[in-house]
């Protein structure tokens, strides 16, 4: 909308251009301005844009003492946790007509009290579990349980797997026939036995499953020293390294087309992946040295081999390099949920909290 000065203004701008030798329609498209508007403008000079004053008020609009009607019926014992399209029904077998089911709905949400009418919890805004940062191995630890198939439809096996996210080495695992916190509690003590952990070293991250946060894991991670953190409910990505795991290890082409036909060649098939992922499996995240030798501290060693040979094979043949060799530095430090900051600032070194300030 063009107020009156305005409008003056550029009704004069166009006088001058046309003044000037200029043709009204082409002046007119500079401003992207409508000769129709402008022609409108010129015979009213005065007249002012009608619009801004102009109120629409439907005559059928509810009264006040109809709106609290309407919110009398809806917060009532008899209706107070049903939907409008419940409430309106009922009062038509009551031969009683307050309002539309829509009016229903339009009085209800501007009363904001159209959200959780019935009987249920609300929701509840989750905030972002607290970010970590390791810089060795042994200080964050991630877990989580996975379905591996047996020949009995609707029953599975149960792959419980623990992994060090500095390293990406499994630390633990074994398979099951249930899921309990029992069981991951002793797969638990037998990790903190063979890594020599002490307390409070070790960060164990997990989703919410019941496993996760059942009495018996709870007290035996409480008993270790070892300082628990969860997800938030349904969110994947909080826990990325574990879903990585397992996908990596559910696509492998050796994974069997058929169930495991027992609970021992499930476990003999997970064994096998295990060492091939630890030991042979060169990952992407840790510049493709396997995470047996990061979790040893041998990468060092292995990318300082790889600078060696790439200088080498540069310094025979410099014409087949325009830049620097291949990037073969070591990733010093591995986040788990960073902070927004952390992401955009991260340069390989560590950022934020580090997981010995945090414990």
């Amino acid at each position: 909308m063009t107020s009156l000065p305005e409008r003056s203004h550029i009704m004069a701008l166009v006088v001058e251009a046309v003044a000037s030798g200029a043709r009204q329609d082409r002046a007119c498209a500079v401003i992207s301005l409508s000769e129709r508007t402008l022609q409108r403008w010129q015979r009213a000079p005065l007249s002012g844009d009608l619009r801004p004053a102009r109120v629409q008020e439907p005559v059928n609009r509810l009264s006040p003492l109809e709106r609290q009607a309407v919110l009398a019926v809806a917060n009532s014992v008899e209706f107070g946790n049903l939907p409008p399209s419940q409430i309106v029904p009922r009062l038509a077998d009551k031969g009683q007509y307050i309002a539309s089911e829509s009016t229903f709905y339009r009085v209800l949400r501007a009363e904001n009290q159209l959200k959780h009418r019935r009987a249920e919890r609300p929701s509840q805004t989750r905030s972002k579990p607290r970010a970590f940062a390791a810089t060795a191995p042994n200080m964050l630890y991630s877990w989580d349980i996975t379905y591996l198939p047996t020949p009995v439809k609707g029953l599975y096996f149960y792959l419980y797997l623990f992994m060090d996210i500095f390293s990406r080495k499994v630390i633990g695992w074994q398979v099951y026939g249930e899921e309990s916190s029992e069981l991951a509690g002793e797969v638990m003590r037998d990790i903190c036995a063979r890594e020599r952990i002490a307390p409070h070293q070790v960060v164990l991250h997990s989703d919410n499953g019941s496993p996760m946060k059942g009495a018996t894991m709870l007290g035996t991670l409480q008993a270790l020293g070892v300082i628990p953190s969860f997800s938030r409910p349904a969110v994947s990505n909080d826990s990325p390294y574990s879903e990585a795991i397992f996908k990596t290890l559910k696509y492998r082409p050796f994974y069997p087309k058929k169930a495991f036909a027992d609970l021992q060649a499930a476990r003999q098939w997970v064994m096998t992946f295990v060492h091939w992922y630890n030991h042979e499996h060169r990952h992407s995240a840790i510049n493709f040295v396997t995470p047996g030798e990061r979790h040893a501290g041998l990468d060092v060693a292995v990318l300082n081999r790889r600078v060696a040979v790439y200088e080498a094979a540069k310094e025979r043949n410099p014409r087949r390099w325009s830049g620097a060799t291949r990037n073969w530095q070591r990733v010093d430090v591995v986040h788990l949920n960073p902070d927004q900051h952390v992401i955009e600032n991260d340069n390989g070194k560590a950022s934020g909290a580090t997981l010995k300030k945090a414990a």
